[in-house]
């Protein structure tokens, strides 16, 4: 076969373009760190890759859930935690009121601080989050869930609770309704408080009015254990809820971790074998460069 001088150039030229190539993309391999520039590098681990790299971005965004769902019940505790503190000063104002040889002024007295305790239990039952959502009025986040009257308050929530998926197969609640708290199990803590204020500030006169001053207290009394059940239960549930969500955070790191070795396998370059490929590569294409340019040089005038 007759090979003419313009062949030996095309040939040559594409051999060292094609070096050059490979060259090029063992540097950027280097530089880069990953073995997959192009789906077409590696196909099936470039498909593989894609699906992993999805699987971590829901991994991270049930971790964000996470902390939002924490963050929410972390308030509900805490305003739940003060609510215990006012209804155990409350309990403790009552049993005071039973006691015999108070005058109607000391009644009156108590009835004032029973009063204020009541301000702050309705405050308490109104809180809101970092952002403007109240805490206790089910799925109406924008509704102030209590509003006081005559009588004690009026719900003006629902029965809901906001939900928040925080794992692939788990949605968990990070609100509670406020009628359950303050107004289940058939005890209304407000009216509770506002009857036992008109009771203390009614005078007693007679022996009617004694023995219908100690019934009302007993009856507060009882009331009040009630409602303080009522929060602790659900405090516990919140708790208990807390402490899954710490489960939830370490299993989801431990998957965090599984998907960043995984990745790591289908796309992150063998550094030694990168450097000694990329050595040979080099080296391979001097010699190449060299050659040509000798071939190129070689003419039947050279033995004339």
């Amino acid at each position: 076969m007759r090979i003419s001088t313009s062949m030996i150039f095309q040939q040559g030229a594409a051999r060292i373009s094609d070096l050059q190539s490979s060259l090029v993309k063992t540097q950027q391999q280097l530089s880069t760190g990953r073995r997959i520039l192009t789906p077409a590098d590696d196909p099936v681990a470039a498909a593989r890759a894609l699906d992993v790299t999805q699987s971590q971005s829901v991994n991270a965004q049930y971790a964000i859930n996470r902390q939002t769902a924490v963050s929410s019940l972390t308030s509900v505790d805490s305003t739940l935690a003060s609510v215990t503190s006012v209804l155990q000063d409350a309990k403790t104002l009552t049993v005071s009121a039973g006691n015999g040889v108070l005058s109607n002024s000391d009644r009156s007295n108590l009835a004032t601080q029973l009063s204020s305790s009541l301000d702050q239990l309705l405050a308490l039952a109104n809180t809101t989050d970092g952002i403007g959502n109240y805490l206790f009025s089910g799925y109406q986040s924008g509704t102030q869930p209590f509003t006081k009257t005559a009588s004690g308050a009026q719900y003006n929530g629902d029965q809901g609770q906001r939900q928040v998926q925080v794992d692939a197969s788990r949605q968990m609640a990070v609100s509670d309704s406020g009628q359950a708290i303050f107004q289940g199990n058939n005890q209304d803590i407000f009216k509770t408080l506002t009857d036992l204020v008109t009771l203390l500030q009614t005078p007693v006169t007679t022996p009617a009015g004694s023995a219908a001053l100690t019934a009302g207290v007993a009856t507060a009394n009882g009331n009040i254990d009630q409602s303080l059940n009522n929060v602790l239960t659900v405090r516990a549930s919140v708790g208990s809820r807390l402490k899954e969500l710490d489960a939830l955070d370490s299993a989801g790191s431990s998957r965090d971790i599984q998907y960043s070795q995984t990745l790591s396998q289908l796309q992150d370059v063998d550094y030694a074998k990168a450097i000694s490929q990329l050595t040979q590569q080099q080296t391979t294409l001097q010699a190449a460069q060299q050659s040509f340019v000798k071939i190129a040089g070689l003419s039947l005038f050279n033995y004339l």
